[in-house]
């Protein structure tokens, strides 16, 4: 264990730093100006969408292409319980147990697939969603959408509404990364690593595949409808278009980017969703796509990992160059040709004998 990990590791330190970024979470909307408050708000929210994918497909191996959808339907129950005065902690709960419920009726179904079968499942989503959320125009407004204006920042609050709406998004966007690292940490996350490993290995465990691959899909569903309430918290409003399958498979990208089955990795994912799309756009609308895609290979051939993985890879790299130069820091002198190994080997025999 080196001298930095050994450090990192004793408990005070780890207390510490979990205190500066409270810290640093409380502090930084009060400082940072409206649109950078608006678009980390952004990347929260869909930070928490590739967090729940991660679940299913980085976490428990099992191809899902449809968790946008559970998204939507998460934003579509936000705003129909609005629009119904519901109370607000009953609006949550609504926008977590619809999509949560879908979830579990997908899973029963799809969980005893394998491979393309499952992902056929999940693509059906989408592309079934959009055409459904324009048809049921009394609950969902039709192609027009739903617009709702429920997070504004309370009076006695002093704060902004930018200022209101990333607390919002902070808290309950902690509390879903704080709950989903405790579950892939314990024993439900063990459950999951040996069912992505080898399915026959976790039957012979007395660990049922169908059973766990069901329960990922259902928390995958759940955190997609806390991050789809999330998603109206900030934007607003909603439309078919929000769970289109072009976004799920951004979706997907992000996860791969940020890094499969890693906390860490969700954050950077989110991160790509909403800025790498605005810096390609910058660069030229009409390329949008395609520098997307090459960015991807690239990650995926320098990275496998994801950009999660950077650090390892440095500290890899660097450890192997140092052993490589040897302990004065250069490297061993090696014959260019056979003429010069031999002159080399017949000159250390002469001096052994000069010394004798």
């Amino acid at each position: 264990m080196s001298a930095a990990t050994e450090f990192l590791s004793r408990a005070w330190v780890r207390w510490a730093l979990i205190a500066l970024v409270v810290v640093v979470l409380l502090v930084l909307p009060l400082v940072l100006p409206e649109l950078a408050n608006q678009r980390l708000a952004r990347i929260g929210v869909f930070a928490v969408a590739v967090l729940g994918l991660n679940v299913v497909m980085g976490y428990t191996g099992q191809v899902s292409l449809g968790q946008i959808f559970f998204v939507g339907v998460g934003a579509y129950a936000t705003a129909w319980g609005v629009e119904q005065d519901w109370n607000i902690t009953l609006v949550f709960l609504l926008s977590i147990l619809v999509p949560g419920i879908l979830g579990l009726i997908v899973a029963l179904a799809a969980a005893r697939l394998g491979g393309l079968a499952i992902a056929m499942v999940t693509i059906a989503l989408p592309i079934v969603g959009v055409p459904l959320a324009k048809r049921l125009s009394d609950i969902t407004g039709g192609s027009q959408g739903m617009s709702t204006r429920f997070s504004d920042a309370p009076e006695w609050s002093g704060l902004y509404n930018d200022q209101w709406q990333l607390y919002i998004v902070i808290l309950i966007g902690g509390i879903v990364f704080l709950l989903t690292r405790n579950l892939v940490h314990g024993k439900y996350g063990r459950a999951f690593a040996i069912v992505k490993s080898n399915e026959a290995v976790a039957s012979s465990m007395g660990i049922s595949p169908y059973r766990y691959k069901v329960m990922a899909f259902t928390v995958a569903a759940i955190i997609g409808g806390v991050s789809g309430f999330l998603y109206m918290v900030v934007v607003q409003y909603t439309s078919p278009e929000t769970m289109s399958f072009g976004h799920s498979i951004t979706l997907l990208a992000s996860m791969v980017i940020g890094g499969a089955a890693s906390i860490i990795g969700s954050l950077l994912g989110g991160a790509y969703y909403v800025v790498v799309p605005e810096l390609t756009n910058l660069i030229d609308p009409s390329l949008t796509a395609l520098l997307q895609g090459a960015l991807l290979l690239l990650v995926l051939f320098v990275l496998p990992g994801g950009l999660v993985s950077l650090p390892r890879v440095i500290a890899r790299t660097v450890r192997r160059s140092r052993r490589g130069a040897g302990p004065t820091g250069a490297p061993p002198a090696t014959p260019t040709s056979p003429a010069e190994g031999r002159a080399a080997t017949e000159g250390t025999h002469t001096e052994r004998q000069d010394q004798a």
